[in-house]
């Protein structure tokens, strides 16, 4: 469904060296898995004998409780589409490996086994195990089947490829988990019996997000728990999901009742990354065997947290260091260039809104930084027919507490002259009637920048450039421009952060600015109120941020953009309403290309960026059809 497929990692209870009790658990483990249209099911390292069987691993009578416990699991299962992976010890040519049996349909797939063996502190598997680290091209007869063993092999289903390490394969250093990803697993499946001490947790959690990321790849994680044997160690069943670095899900240590966490992994969000943000493809590709799995379970629905703001972190601290990072970002880069250019003046068109506040401020930063006069910075208020006394006023009172040259140009008196000239009727309040006063606007930046020696710095962020909301060769235009990839959703919080570090005077303008409805004010206002209301005009700028994000970030079809928008917003949006805005935003992402193919330089502050010189490239004659269509 939309490229999800959902995975799980259990941790059952174990009798130490009891074959016959550990298969049961594992059997009704993987009943309820099947029951919650798990597609593939982890469990701990050697989970039918317990890990910590030591020196019983070589009696007879445990390896033929394998065998044994083997066949009565497979044969209880044998009508299920989950696949499981379970762990054993292996016979091999006289030699014994720690091994993972991946298993479907009654029938095992393949063994992987382990190649790394821990054996220092209160590790000793070399003692009866030796390291699969030459088994390739193998085949080990398993019950009354010839089946693959090795290294080598990777698993393949309808929906992803994936692959199987065992525990302290992940602490090495070149993890086997590295080749296959590279060879095409998006899935790692880890089958572990780690033991707990003060700070191994924090370790392993990061070790596994880490490893989810080097790989990009999803690495499901599953740990032996607390009914091993305690003679020297304790093991706390730690369950961990992770997608290219972020965990998923996470399960409560230390618990003495079975326990499963699932997640639904987006495959086809990981291949994408893989294809379009990363070196991945410059990788050696190592031969690998490659073992097809019947048909698997099937979603229905998507059990997963959708971030319906997914440039602004929910989190206040992690979004205020956000929102300081931007704001570096976005000073750092003006300050290269004015000090590039010459030291030159900043000239910027000030309104009151977002946009404009958020870019002042940076140029306020900027002076600061270079320790220039904050004169340097001449901030224009150039009120046209659609100005509310709002905007106006928190324009003019901002840039006087922050100790710019503030200067007031009415455009009035001068578009209705350029009405005449071009034989417009005032009274059409059309897109000549808007785009007449942002051009007349951008001609008055433009010549004050020429006589003050000086550049004009841009306003429009990210969502706009996106849109296309823009006039072109007006407000579209700049010599550098700060704001060219902050989203919208997000230039209200950078605001709100610089506004905390500021006297309450100059913060409670900032605040009454960012609770100020979007608006280009181009259209005449009724008693003062902000009649022309950008989000009524082209929808909510949530919404588009939200589908830009996926379009751009993870190549993600119509269709499946709006299904996670319709998890992410719930109740707020009818599925109707996504849909609407959702062909608005594909229709003007394309229509307006040709204003992104010349549109000025600025900084990156994010993952997304429309630069044409740098992360998007596209044709301006490019159709919209095919997704339009897609989403129909």
């Amino acid at each position: 469904m939309y490229g999800f497929l959902r995975v799980a990692a259990a941790s059952p209870k174990v009798w130490v060296g009891s074959v016959e009790k550990n298969v049961k658990e594992i059997v009704r483990l993987v009943f309820e898995a099947e029951k919650k249209s798990i597609s593939i099911l982890v469990f701990p390292e050697l989970s039918l004998t317990s890990y910590s069987a030591s020196d019983l691993f070589f009696q007879k009578v445990i390896n033929s409780e394998v065998q044994k416990g083997l066949r009565y699991i497979l044969e209880k299962t044998k009508e299920l589409n989950i696949i499981f992976i379970i762990g054993a010890p292996v016979l091999f040519k006289s030699r014994m490996y720690n091994s993972a049996f991946v298993c479907q349909k009654g029938e095992v797939l393949g063994v992987v086994p382990k190649k790394y063996l821990p054996t220092y502190r209160e590790f000793y598997e070399r003692r009866w195990f030796v390291s699969g680290k030459d088994i390739k091209n193998e085949s080990l007869k398993v019950l009354d089947k010839v089946v693959p063993f090795g290294l080598d092999i990777l698993f393949e289903t309808e929906e992803t490829i994936f692959g199987v390490e065992i525990c302290e394969d992940l602490w090495a250093v070149t993890p086997p988990s590295l080749y296959q990803s590279i060879a095409g697993a998006q899935i790692i499946f880890n089958l572990s019996a780690s033991n707990e001490y003060v700070g191994k947790y924090e370790y392993r959690r990061e070790l596994v997000k880490t490893q989810s990321a080097r790989c990009i790849a999803a690495y499901v994680y599953a740990s032996s728990g607390v009914y091993e044997s305690t003679t020297d160690l304790v093991y706390g069943g730690h369950l961990i999901i992770a997608e290219n670095g972020t965990v998923l899900s996470e399960n409560e240590r230390f618990q003495r009742e079975n326990q499963i966490v699932y997640a639904d992994i987006d495959v086809e969000k990981l291949k994408y990354t893989r294809v379009s943000e990363t070196s991945f493809k410059d990788e050696d590709i190592e031969e690998f065997r490659f073992v097809k799995t019947y048909d698997t379970n099937k979603l229905t629905d998507i059990k997963r947290f959708i971030d319906p703001h997914p440039f602004v972190p929910s989190n206040p601290a992690l979004r205020d260091s956000r929102c300081e990072e931007i704001f570096n970002i976005q000073t750092a880069g003006l300050a290269k260039r004015v000090e590039h250019i010459g030291n030159p003046k900043l000239i910027i068109g000030i309104s009151g809104g977002l946009d404009s506040t958020l870019a002042l401020l940076v140029c306020v930063k900027t002076m600061e930084l270079l320790e220039m006069d904050t004169k340097n910075v001449i901030a224009i208020t150039m009120p046209g027919f659609g100005t509310t006394s709002r905007t106006y006023k928190n324009a003019k009172a901002l840039c006087r507490y922050l100790g710019v040259d503030f200067r007031e140009i009415d455009i009035k008196d001068a578009v209705l002259e350029h009405f005449k000239e071009i034989g417009h009727d005032p009274k059409l309040h059309d897109v000549t009637y808007e785009n007449a006063q942002a051009r007349e606007r951008t001609q008055i930046l433009m010549d004050i920048a020429n006589k003050e020696g000086g550049i004009v710095v841009g306003t429009g962020d990210l969502s706009e450039i996106a849109l296309g909301f823009s006039t072109y060769n007006a407000d579209h235009i700049s010599m550098y421009n700060v704001n060219a990839s902050v989203p919208k959703t997000l230039v209200r919080y950078v605001i709100e952060w610089v506004a905390s570090k500021m006297d309450d005077k100059v913060a409670n303008i900032l605040k009454d600015i960012s609770s100020t409805p979007v608006s280009p004010e181009l259209l005449p206002s009724k008693n003062e109120k902000i009649e022309q209301k950008t989000e009524e005009i082209i929808g909510p700028y949530e919404l588009h941020d939200f589908f830009l994000y996926h379009f751009f970030k993870y190549g993600a079809e119509p269709k499946k953009i709006g299904y996670l928008a319709k998890i992410a917003f719930g109740q707020k949006y009818e599925e109707e309403t996504i849909k609407r805005w959702l062909k608005v935003f594909i229709k003007r992402f394309f229509a307006n290309q040709f204003k992104r193919s010349c549109m000025p330089d600025g900084p990156k502050v994010g993952t997304i960026s429309l630069s044409p010189r740098g992360d998007w490239r596209m044709p301006s004659d490019a159709v919209a059809e095919d997704w339009i269509k897609e989403l129909d």
